[in-house]
């Protein structure tokens, strides 16, 4: 295990993955509203799912690129 600065709220913490435990039921809920999203949407932008679904740009980028939705490209 590593000492590592949160993804999300920045906090120090030691544990597996790239997000502490207190953010990491919120993150949970953000990749399960994109898997729903990207169900019945397709061809937005980066911007446009950040407020579509009321995740952050940042997030969604770290989403996207963490390997979770491995056929969406935009």
């Amino acid at each position: 295990m590593e000492f590592k600065k949160c993804a999300r709220c920045g906090c120090f913490f030691v544990t597996e993955g790239d997000v502490c435990s207190s953010c990491m039921p919120k993150d949970r809920l953000d990749i399960y509203k994109l898997k729903n999203y990207f169900e019945e949407n397709s061809n937005q932008s980066i911007d446009n799912i950040s407020l579509d679904t009321g995740i952050s740009v940042k997030n969604v980028n770290r989403y996207l690129n963490s390997g979770n939705f491995p056929n969406i490209t935009l």
